[in-house]
């Protein structure tokens, strides 16, 4: 039987489907009974996979490729990111894998379905998948550098996870920019399809509240001690829930329409606190630092969508799903908090949990002072911008060779150049 060169094009997918099955049997082997008891591997799953495939639903004719991609890119990255995390930590050149190493997968994968927001419509299946397992790489290597080289806080991935994943997204959006031209042959749709329907918008609504419900435990998994675990919870449902309210009264102070509610500003910027609070989420930043914390992201992020992205847009870089003002700005927030705080953390205030939070500062005195932790803290934050959006620039690059099929204009947003529809 003779197929089609169009009925090839993910074939290459499954090669390195059955190179990832050959690596498994060299490399991985089971890590027994260590961290079986890990907290937040499973709600973790249900925001990976529910959570950031619906909340991509919004668009009118792009529902089908927002869940079916989320889930075949997830799934790829989930196996490709367990192999280059643990290639920087093994043992006798062998990865035992855990439900822990499973977990820090699955947060891997999301800095990958950022980048997807952002290019959402925008890239051809192909040119995801592609840009997928080049970013699982630079991710990996990002996520290395913060947390063992300089060991910085940031157990909620504001830094490493939610910065990254954005701008390394608005980088390869910088990259895929078309190039207009006087005779141009790929003429605008005569339908723009980058918008919402009335029910594709109820739908993006269930990935935002499960996304809502379960970004304490997202943030919380990776804490060590209990105590540490119970403020991350606290804090970060507190940011949560002051980040919603300061969104819906920001959402009527900026809108054009009389004071009528956005719903793009709902369901992307009532998570804005989450994110922000991520990586101080298991200091002392106090309940009531949590509550200010939420608030000063949902202000920042509705602003965000009303006055940077159009900016944005203007000068010819996409964010589909606005990842900058729901991840990005957020992330440098949550980044520069963990300077202020790492500067101001004493053994009197964090007792026998000062080195679990701050892996780099002894409990007896030695290794770094407060001080120092701070400037990797920064350190960490601005190398983690440069690595993303350079990184994302030159994959964006990679992406745009004609193999991959870049889209036309007429195919942006639209389901029927990937999908059998009814």
């Amino acid at each position: 039987m003779v197929y089609k060169m169009a009925n090839l094009k993910y074939t290459p997918l499954l090669v390195f489907q059955l190179i990832l099955m050959v690596l498994y049997f060299i490399f991985v082997k089971y890590g027994g009974d260590k961290s079986h008891d890990i907290r937040g591997f499973e709600d973790t799953h249900v925001m990976i996979f529910i959570g950031f495939g619906y909340l991509m639903t919004f668009l009118k004719k792009y529902c089908y490729s927002a869940l079916g991609f989320n889930w075949f890119l997830a799934a790829l990255v989930i196996q490709w990111a367990l192999l280059c995390q643990n290639f920087y930590h093994m043992k006798d050149n062998t990865i035992y894998v855990t439900k822990k190493s499973l977990l820090e997968a699955d947060i891997m994968s999301a800095t990958v379905l950022i980048t997807f927001g952002a290019v959402l419509g925008a890239a051809s299946g192909l040119q995801l998948l592609l840009i997928a397992i080049i970013e699982t790489v630079v991710g990996c290597f990002n996520f290395w550098l913060v947390e063992s080289v300089f060991k910085a806080a940031d157990v909620g991935g504001s830094i490493a996870i939610h910065a990254f994943g954005a701008y390394f997204g608005l980088g390869v959006s910088l990259a895929l920019k078309p190039r207009k031209t006087k005779n141009e042959a790929n003429a605008a749709p005569a339908v723009d399809l980058n918008g919402p329907s009335y029910s594709s918008d109820v739908t993006a609504m269930i990935g935002s509240i499960f996304l809502w419900i379960y970004w304490p435990s997202f943030n919380s998994a990776l804490t060590s001690s209990n105590g540490e675990y119970q403020r991350a919870v606290v804090n970060s449902y507190l940011s949560l829930a002051a980040a919603t309210v300061t969104t819906f009264v920001f959402s009527s102070l900026v809108s054009h329409h009389g004071g009528k509610l956005d719903m793009v500003h709902v369901q992307n910027s009532t998570l804005a606190g989450g994110v922000a609070v991520g990586s101080v989420c298991n200091m002392h930043i106090s309940a009531g630092g949590a509550i200010a914390v939420g608030i000063g992201a949902g202000a920042l992020s509705v602003l965000g969508y009303r006055y940077l992205t159009p900016l944005l847009t203007r000068i010819g870089i996409r964010d589909t799903c606005g990842v900058n003002n729901l991840h990005g700005m957020p992330g440098i927030y949550s980044g520069i908090l963990t300077v202020i705080f790492a500067a101001m953390a004493t053994k009197e205030q964090y007792g026998s949990e000062l080195h679990d939070v701050f892996e780099a500062i002894h409990e007896d005195g030695t290794g770094r002072t407060a001080g120092e932790q701070a400037l990797n803290q920064f350190l960490a934050l601005i190398v983690t911008l440069a690595v993303s959006f350079v990184g994302g620039f030159i994959t964006g690059l990679i992406a745009k060779l004609p193999f991959l099929e870049p889209l036309k204009d007429t195919e942006e947003y639209n389901d029927e150049v990937n999908w059998d529809l009814p």
